[in-house]
């Protein structure tokens, strides 16, 4: 299973948590985040897939900055379009979707069966009415809706006490869990000793 941290920004934050254990890192592009990390990583991790969070970006501005910042994936939470993905997917970028998800409405199949063929992975976040994470959960089991192709991973507010919750969770495409708000000192600041632990007990 993949573990990404999300939100990072710190140097030495990132230099630490890239030791934890984790797999994916991602770093937010959006300004109106309180993780933006701006224009340029402070330290571009090696060790780890770097992931670069965008929000409605220009095209062109999102490519400088992903070959700037040589970052392997674009997380997409906004209002981006099949094609806007595929676009990027034929730059030679792999693609995560990000889906807003609310226990008390139905699954959105069709929306999601629109992206099938033009992103490599699917992100199931909490629904909010702003862009982006809220640090909170919604309840998982909507998810077996979900009986698509591409892989996804499972986000919202997961935190150390969710431990048995993430492990009990099963559902034939899910591949990682994404890790943020759960474990921040403030925000896109990390405790990397919580990291540990629970990286270390998840594997």
């Amino acid at each position: 299973m993949i573990i990404k941290v999300c939100g990072m920004r710190e140097e030495t934050n990132v230099r630490e948590v890239e030791q934890s254990g984790t797999d994916w890192m991602g770093f937010i592009f959006y300004p109106k985040s309180p993780r933006y990390v701006g224009e340029m990583l402070p330290y571009i991790p090696e060790n780890v897939k770097r992931v670069g969070v965008f929000v409605n970006e220009d095209t062109g501005r999102l490519l400088a900055l992903a070959e700037k910042n040589r970052l392997d994936i674009l997380q997409l939470h906004g209002d981006e379009s099949p094609d806007d993905c595929k676009r990027l997917q034929e730059k030679g970028l792999f693609v995560i979707k990000a889906f807003g998800i609310a226990t008390d409405k139905p699954f959105p199949v069709e929306l999601v069966e629109q992206y099938e063929d033009c992103c490599d992975y699917f992100l199931f976040d909490t629904r909010t009415d702003l862009y982006g994470g809220s640090g909170e959960k919604f309840g998982w089991g909507i998810l077996s809706n979900y009986r698509g192709e591409t892989p996804f991973l499972l986000s919202g507010g997961i935190s150390p006490k969710d431990m048995e919750a993430v492990k009990g969770f099963s559902h034939p495409k899910c591949i990682g869990i994404d890790l943020n708000s759960g474990f921040e000192i403030s925000p896109a600041v990390k405790d990397v000793q919580l990291l540990q632990t629970f990286i270390g007990a998840f594997r």
